[in-house]
């Protein structure tokens, strides 16, 4: 037991890249299990989410983070303040890129990772909607940027080459005890969890600025033990968002609230009874005492 403990490896993997490449859903591929919102649409992810995978001698502890992006407003600083914070304390930084973002985007986290003294594994995504020879010349181009990167071409979507990416993580993690208590897989509660689904609703269902206006609380968790009753709110900036929100004779919100539940059942393996509420919080996303409620400040 003893000798085991010695040979245990464990760190933090933490996953960055522009918005929109797929590190959402590259994370919930390598844990097995949904934990960050995927959606079409940029910016989805606003959250640090961690997802841990445990094996008898090692502990990988995921995290995913906001698409890097030019902030416009307070809550984007904030989320760009997580990514900071990624490539801070990583173990191994995963950096994410696809076959069909311009490469030197963001040039300045480019020069970051090309100074930062732990290992770094970029992946290449999409490589299933690209040529071979695209992917070709984009391996080299990333291979000239980031020497020290072990680069793998990968599709996120159809689980290709997830396992060689694996081997490389847990290859490259330091010695070290566990971090989390084997059984833990998150370190975010049920609570978040919700709101997140939610969210990913509203991003589904509605267009053009109403999903980065809204944001999610959960106000009421009751967990019983034949089903969790959840109350959430969610805040809008403008009472026209409100009326788009709730839709014509509660239409929208409705639909937003069925698929929700739905997908809450699915992930709490419970019955869930859910209760939906719009509120207008004209400045949510410049309020630090705001942003704090919701989770973006400390």
């Amino acid at each position: 037991m003893e000798a085991q403990n010695k040979n245990h490896r464990a760190g933090f993997v933490n996953i960055i890249g522009n918005p929109n490449v797929g590190k959402s859903t590259l994370m919930n591929a390598l844990v097995g299990e949904k934990l960050s919102i995927v959606t079409a649409k940029a910016q989805t992810t606003r959250h640090r989410i961690m997802g841990i995978v445990n094996g008898e001698d090692y502990q990988i502890v995921y995290s995913d983070t906001p698409g890097i992006l030019k902030p416009n407003y307070r809550l984007q600083q904030s989320m760009m303040n997580f990514v900071d914070t990624a490539i801070g304390d990583a173990d191994i930084v995963l950096y994410v890129t696809d076959t069909v973002e311009k490469s030197d985007k963001n040039q300045d986290y480019i020069s970051k990772l090309q100074k930062i003294g732990c290992p770094v594994i970029l992946v290449i995504n999409k490589i299933d909607i690209s040529t071979q020879e695209k992917v070709h010349e984009l391996m080299q181009w990333w291979s000239e940027q980031l020497p020290q990167a072990v680069i793998f071409p990968a599709s996120a979507q159809e689980k290709f080459n997830l396992d060689n990416i694996f081997d490389a993580i847990v290859s490259r993690l330091p010695l070290a005890p566990a971090w989390y208590d084997k059984d833990v897989f998150t370190d975010k509660n049920l609570r978040f969890f919700a709101s997140e689904i939610i969210r990913e609703k509203i991003f589904l269902n509605y267009k053009e600025e109403i999903p980065y206006s809204c944001e999610v609380a959960v106000e009421e968790f009751k967990e019983g033990a034949e089903r969790y009753d959840i109350s959430a709110v969610i805040y809008v900036m403008r009472d026209s968002q409100k009326g788009i929100i709730i839709g014509k004779g509660g239409q929208s919100l409705k639909k937003v609230g069925t698929q929700a539940r739905i997908d809450m059942e699915d992930f709490f393996q419970k019955k869930v009874f859910l209760k939906l509420f719009v509120k207008v919080d004209a400045d949510w996303r410049e309020s630090k005492k705001e942003l704090r409620r919701f989770g973006y400040e400390y």
